[in-house]
């Protein structure tokens, strides 16, 4: 099993509100050519897969998920074989 955690960047269609903020505790919020940018610290797939279950039952457009590049220019997410 592959398990990731570390920076992601979620981008969804749309502005959203900043008093959305609540249903994305602990994500930056940001905005950036009409769609809304999420960013933060995964910890693990579960809270990946909360963050997309919230995306999903608020009926947003979720437009892409990837990692964030360090300084160096490395992925930061981790990628563990358990």
């Amino acid at each position: 099993m592959i398990i990731m955690k570390g920076k992601i960047r979620i981008v969804i269609k749309g502005h959203l509100d900043k008093e959305w903020k609540d249903h994305f505790e602990g994500m930056n919020i940001s905005y950036e050519a009409g769609s809304t940018i999420l960013t933060c610290n995964l910890k693990d797939d579960a809270h990946l897969h909360g963050i997309l279950e919230i995306i999903r039952d608020l009926n947003l457009t979720l437009i892409s998920v990837n990692p964030i590049e360090d300084e160096t220019g490395s992925i930061v997410p981790e990628f563990q074989n358990i």
